[in-house]
């Protein structure tokens, strides 16, 4: 394999020279870095890109580590964020923690031993070990909370209006003159959750409507926790339902077919979340779309920015959700006499 000294050799040139070139840490006239680049591209040189890591004390490497890649939700976050991380020159490294907190610290304690440069964390519910947390300190190796936040633990932040997403949603319902309107949570611990469930809750405070307990169901974000949650949920008979994202929302739909149920003339439905199939469904899905894109981008960025400047408070970046107005929650049905109230 040829090395920095055969480039220099025959681009005629010092191996200082060469190396100003591929690292570009100093001015190279044109006709020295052309003859510099021909004799790379002749000898097919590889730069030896650990050594020049270590040389300049980064890796271009971000570690990122979500819940579950499987999820329909997150291709498009970790999408946003490789495009952005992409574009300020650096490479993303993908972890799925299945909101393990062991897992999850297996792949922190990982990226610190693969020296990457920062990390965006969708957080297990769960405290972050004081440990690890030092660990990462030391390491100088800065985090940005993706959606979830973490008790005990200060970092940058970027997370979605949840609880203004199931405010809306289920204000939506009740607008449309639903009055037992049902909740199915996500994962238990999750700060989503809370946020989502505290939502659904001044929905029915602002409408005067008493919580009754009957009506709320926890799931963990996935198709099965949805479908147990619908078929213990429709026993208290509601006329509508918000479920807290789009994979219950399957299972939920499952449990309303077991039981021979309509949506919407049995039960409407709201969800959280939007994606091209929605207009396939039937009925079609009533959302609040989440911008999962601009999630992730904006998580990368602000990752970018804190390695630039390691100094000045933590900031927390909260994004803006659209409602789509579609068949599940029988507007249709109801007509705009009741979505005027």
């Amino acid at each position: 394999m040829p090395n920095i000294y055969d480039v220099a050799k025959r681009a005629r040139v010092s191996v200082a020279t060469v190396s100003a070139v591929l690292n570009d840490s100093a001015f190279v006239s044109a006709d020295l870095k052309g003859r510099v680049e021909t004799a790379v591209a002749a000898l097919g040189y590889q730069p030896n890109l650990l050594a020049r890591s270590m040389a300049k004390q980064r890796t271009q490497t971000l570690g990122m580590i979500v819940p579950d890649i499987a999820n329909p939700f997150f291709p498009e976050v970790v999408r946003g964020a490789e495009d952005t991380a992409h574009a300020a020159g650096y490479t993303l490294l993908i972890a799925s923690s299945d909101n393990d907190v062991k897992k999850e610290e297996i792949y922190l304690r990982l990226f610190l031993a693969k020296r990457v440069d920062g990390i965006i964390l969708t957080k297990a519910p769960g405290r972050l070990p004081v440990v690890l947390q030092d660990a990462l300190a030391k390491a100088g190796v800065p985090i940005v909370l993706l959606a979830r936040t973490v008790p005990g633990f200060t970092a940058d932040v970027v997370e979605l209006d949840d609880k203004g997403a199931a405010y809306e949603g289920v204000t939506h319902l009740l607008r449309l003159g639903y009055r037992r309107v049902g909740f199915v949570g996500g994962l238990r611990g999750a700060s989503t959750s809370r946020r989502r469930l505290d939502g659904y809750k001044a929905a029915l405070r602002d409408w005067k409507i008493r919580l009754d307990p009957a009506l709320v169901a926890d799931g963990d974000f996935r198709v099965e926790s949805g479908y147990q949650a619908g078929l213990a949920l429709l026993k208290a008979r509601p006329d509508a339902v918000f479920v807290a994202n789009y994979l219950m929302t399957v299972g939920f739909m499952e449990a309303l077919r077991q039981y021979r149920l309509r949506c919407p003339e049995d039960v409407a439905l709201v969800t959280c979340d939007d994606y091209p199939w929605m207009d396939s469904f039937a009925p079609r899905l009533t959302t609040i779309d989440l911008p999962k894109r601009d999630l992730g981008a904006a998580a990368a960025q602000l990752l970018v920015e804190r390695m630039a400047r390691k100094q000045g408070r933590p900031r927390t970046v909260k994004l803006k959700n659209a409602m789509r107005v579609r068949e599940s929650c029988g507007c249709a049905l109801r007509g705009s006499t009741a979505i005027a109230r």
